[in-house]
């Protein structure tokens, strides 16, 4: 009688084990600050204590073995300003799909964010003509504070919907000859607008240098193919 009490309080502590496992899994798959936590603990393997402090390893570490697509971190390039991740909406779709990440190494929270840095289009675009080899349909999109799922500023890179151009010809845009103007260009065409809060689109114009579009709505979702179907 003893040995199957004993049986069943073990039985009782792995269930009660595997619900606090789970339920921490599942907050941290929700939460806004998942982006940070890989900036701040899962982009340098060497340090100590890596394995027990980041979730989300890199794809190259020992304590990514195992791991679904979705649990570890694929980085596709880094300087001390920027890191480019893989986007987990890539995991089970095709070679041909792309959808990264690209992420500030400094805490900025979005597009609303002052300290938003300028140089993270440039190297945004720059990955972006690594991975999509047709530039016209390439873009570069931030969604509005109202419309995203992390409070962590990332710029999404990711092929236009076929439609997309003839679509967004309805948007407030502007033309910029660099990529350094897409700021500002986007403020002041948000600002002629009223638009508060907005999210941007960048891709390249027609006739040279490249077209910076404001939307309040999710350009990501409304005009980019962020995911495989």
């Amino acid at each position: 009688m003893r040995s199957l009490q004993r049986q069943g309080a073990r039985g009782l502590v792995l269930v009660l084990l595997l619900a606090v496992s789970f339920a921490a899994t599942a907050q941290a798959a929700g939460s806004r600050d998942v982006l940070w936590e890989i900036v701040t603990s899962c982009l340098d393997p060497g340090v100590a204590g890596y394995c027990a402090n980041c979730r989300w390893p890199r794809t190259e570490t020992s304590c990514a073995a195992g791991l679904s697509c979705k649990q570890n971190t694929e980085v596709w390039a880094e300087s001390e300003a920027f890191v480019i991740l893989r986007d987990r909406k890539m995991c089970g779709c095709p070679d041909t799909f792309v959808h990264g990440l690209v992420v500030p190494r400094a805490r900025v929270a979005g597009v609303e964010d002052p300290r938003r840095p300028v140089g993270i289009w440039g190297y945004a675009w720059a990955e972006a003509m690594k991975r999509i080899a047709d530039r016209p349909n390439a873009a570069l999109v931030v969604n509005p504070a109202g419309k995203r799922g992390q409070d962590q500023l990332h710029v999404h890179i990711l092929r236009l919907r076929p439609d997309a151009r003839q679509r967004f010809a309805k948007l407030p845009s502007a033309r910029i000859s660099v990529l350094e103007e897409v700021w500002g260009a986007a403020a002041r065409s948000a600002a002629q607008a009223g638009l508060a809060d907005y999210g941007i689109l960048v891709a390249s114009h027609p006739q040279g240098g490249f077209v910076v579009l404001v939307d309040p709505d999710s350009p990501e979702n409304d005009y980019g193919v962020e995911r495989c179907r």
